[in-house]
């Protein structure tokens, strides 16, 4: 069986596709290495790359693109509804065929270590690769976002794990570690009320109470005169998104709002969305081994 992890980095910029394009080729020529998808989100300004391949080589595409980035994007006039601290703004690596959580660990490390001496990019380890307990939930690394992380870096209990402790003002800080694959899924509300949203997603997150494996924010989508629930969901095989999205419904309900719609960023493995379906259809006595095209690859 052929050694693949996949690669989804998020890169602060959703607007220019003519930056995003040049990000992007650096995947493309690698050998052993495939594009799986690129999403632009111009609300968000942020665009996630999805790609799979040979680790090492893997690993190749993902410190070119970050370098490319670093190159194009500058922080310091970056503007969108999505946090973030760096021009590349996270790079998480999944292990998918023949290898361990343990090895994605130990090439994130590589990874980010290359990033800090040749880029000169402050970066923090995050989940599994984190150093210390404080810095496994992405959500308090990033904290504070860009415009803070000139001072956060100078905190004892904040040193980044590679590069200076001067923050890089063009391309801030950025996140690598190794991870279960994530869902990210976003739920839209028929109103402009960006307070309601914001109230939903602190009952439904992990740090308020809510999901364990869900992390989410309420954020307007100014193009549409709507608000969202985007959310990362970091486990969706222990917080499924059908019953996140049930409940979303019945507290928008609450406000005499409805669920519009949502939407999938990026890829999504085919379990998480064959739960949804067996879920609201209520399949009975269904199971994975049904489903025509797993069959075939098998």
């Amino acid at each position: 069986m052929a050694r693949i992890i996949q690669c989804v980095p998020n890169f602060s910029e959703g607007q220019n596709k003519e930056i995003i394009e040049k990000i992007v080729e650096e995947i493309r020529v690698v050998e052993e290495v495939k594009l799986l998808d690129y999403s632009m989100d111009k609300d968000h300004n942020r665009t996630v790359v999805t790609f799979i391949g040979e680790p090492e080589k893997v690993i190749e595409a993902a410190f070119n693109a970050c370098k490319v980035a670093s190159e194009l994007i500058d922080m310091k006039n970056h503007k969108g509804e999505h946090p973030r601290m760096g021009a590349t703004d996270v790079i998480p690596l999944i292990p998918i065929s023949d290898v361990t959580m343990e090895e994605a660990v130990e090439l994130s490390k590589r990874l980010g270590k290359r990033i800090g001496e040749e880029l000169n990019i402050s970066v923090f380890l995050y989940e599994k690769s984190a150093s210390s307990i404080d810095r496994e939930n992405l959500a308090d690394v990033r904290r504070g976002q860009y415009e803070g992380m000139e001072a956060k870096l100078k905190e004892d209990n904040w040193t980044p794990d590679f590069g200076p402790v001067e923050l890089n003002r063009e391309a801030g800080v950025t996140a690598v570690g190794a991870r279960m694959p994530l869902v990210a899924f976003n739920v839209n509300l028929g109103t402009n009320d960006v307070s309601i949203a914001k109230n939903i997603a602190k009952s439904i997150r992990s740090s308020g109470g809510g999901f364990k494996y869900c992390k989410a924010l309420g954020i307007e989508i100014k193009e549409r005169n709507i608000v969202q629930v985007t959310m990362n969901m970091v486990d969706y095989t222990k917080t499924p998104l059908f019953r996140v999205f049930d409940v979303i419904e019945r507290e928008a309900k609450r406000y005499g709002v409805n669920v519009i719609g949502s939407e999938i960023i990026g890829l999504v493995p085919m379990a998480a969305m064959v739960d949804v379906a067996d879920y609201y259809l209520r399949v009975e006595n269904f199971d994975h081994s049904q489903i025509l095209e797993k069959r075939m690859m098998e």
